[in-house]
């Protein structure tokens, strides 16, 4: 069999490094020049650690996640609210949780493709064409015809587009924008230390990670009814955000140009089926969960693996493709209805609920309350994955 993925992100990345361990031929087409260094800190949990152990993936990527003390809220003179340990969070995940840069993970997945893997960048996806037992992916000077496309490619999905129509159908806005960038700033590190701060503001907030070279990774999240996307997002970040007090305005004066930025709204994509055809999407192109869920990494690693786990053992695509979704499907909603009931919490729109944030925060570190706490903002455990593993194991026997 040969697949061609379109996405060179999380997800298509653990998708090729899961089909190629199977013997799969890989083509992997991403639309962006060389690896892209934008990207935020995430705590990596959940069923997509499941699979990134399961796949050989995961002391990878440990190697390269961060040790983070506590998430703490300050005020304008940088004067703590409120805090939690981050420990709290571990214990009540069974330890199996780590912070990470984004583009860190993604540079763990990269590394460890097997060498048959074909990853090609700088290749735009610009045309799906479904031949009936092949498919044709066109991406500038690429064509490469496969049994199989799958669509990795983000929120902004072009394959999703080409193949299923007009993104307006299939996404929610939950009104925010975020943004994300890194610098290098001696004093604003030496401040946040270990810790993950939050400002403890309304409307907007920005928060900060120190990373292991100095450097400084910052990440903002505002709320607003205008989906637009700015067209300089240094300029709207200093707009925006200018009225914050403690680090900020230092931030803001070393925010870099544009496209050293990461810049999006805060969406979810909610598809009535995530297949046509020999096409299929995968990640945050057919079930975004968006970042209220702390969730949308792990849940497109465990995706990949339970795509590929679906390819390995069906009769054909179209049966791989069925059981993918009805195992799938059901997590993907739970964790989308946790991501638009967090909303609230995430981000206070007045003063009771900034009070309200910094209680439960509080509470979060008293015995039996982290874990409660830590159930609530995650939702649901899944054994998906290892639900799996058991079957191809009986399977193999």
């Amino acid at each position: 069999m040969k697949v061609v993925v379109c996405g060179a992100g999380i997800t298509g990345l653990a998708l090729a490094n899961k089909l190629a361990r199977d013997g799969v031929e890989v083509v992997v087409l991403e639309r962006a020049p060389a690896p892209r260094e934008q990207g935020y800190m995430i705590d990596f949990f959940g069923p997509g650690f499941d699979a990134a152990e399961e796949m050989g993936l995961l002391r990878r990527i440990r190697e390269l996640a961060y040790r983070v003390d506590e998430a703490s809220l300050l005020d304008e003179r940088g004067r703590r609210r409120a805090a939690v340990r981050y420990t709290a969070f571990a214990r009540a995940m069974r330890d199996r949780l780590c912070g990470i840069m984004r583009p860190d993970l993604e540079r763990a997945l990269r590394e460890q493709l097997p060498p048959g893997v074909e990853l090609r960048f700088g290749a735009a996806v610009t045309g799906v064409e479904d031949l009936g037992q092949r498919v044709r992916v066109t991406a500038g000077d690429h064509v490469v015809e496969a049994d199989v496309a799958v669509g990795t490619d983000g929120i902004h999905s072009a394959v999703r587009r080409l193949v299923f129509g007009d993104d307006e159908q299939f996404l929610r806005y939950l009104g925010f924008h975020t943004a994300a960038f890194v610098l290098a700033d001696p004093e604003i590190a030496a401040a946040v230390g270990d810790r993950f701060c939050l400002t403890d503001s309304i409307g907007r907030q920005m928060g900060f990670y120190g990373l292991r070279d100095g450097r400084v990774a910052a990440f903002a999240v505002h709320r607003t009814e205008d989906r637009r996307l700015p067209a300089d997002p240094r300029a709207a970040l200093r707009d925006e955000y200018r009225s914050l007090g403690w680090l900020v305005p230092r931030a803001l004066r070393q925010c870099p140009p544009a496209e050293a930025v990461y810049y999006d709204e805060v969406a979810q994509i909610d598809m009535p089926r995530w297949s046509r055809g020999r096409v299929v999407l995968a990640g945050d192109a057919c079930y975004a969960v968006s970042l209220l869920a702390g969730q949308g990494a792990s849940l497109g690693v465990a995706g990949a693996y339970v795509l590929g786990e679906q390819l390995a053992r069906a009769a054909s695509p179209e049966e791989a493709f069925a059981e993918y979704e009805r195992l799938l499907r059901p997590v993907i909603a739970e964790k989308q209805e946790v991501a638009r009931r967090s909303a609230r919490w995430f981000l206070p729109s007045g003063r009771a609920q900034q009070v309200i944030r910094r209680v439960v925060l509080r509470l979060a570190r008293l015995p039996l309350m982290d874990r409660y706490v830590a159930s609530v903002l995650a939702g649901k455990p899944t054994t998906l994955v290892t639900d799996l593993r058991r079957v191809s194991a009986g399977a193999a026997r």
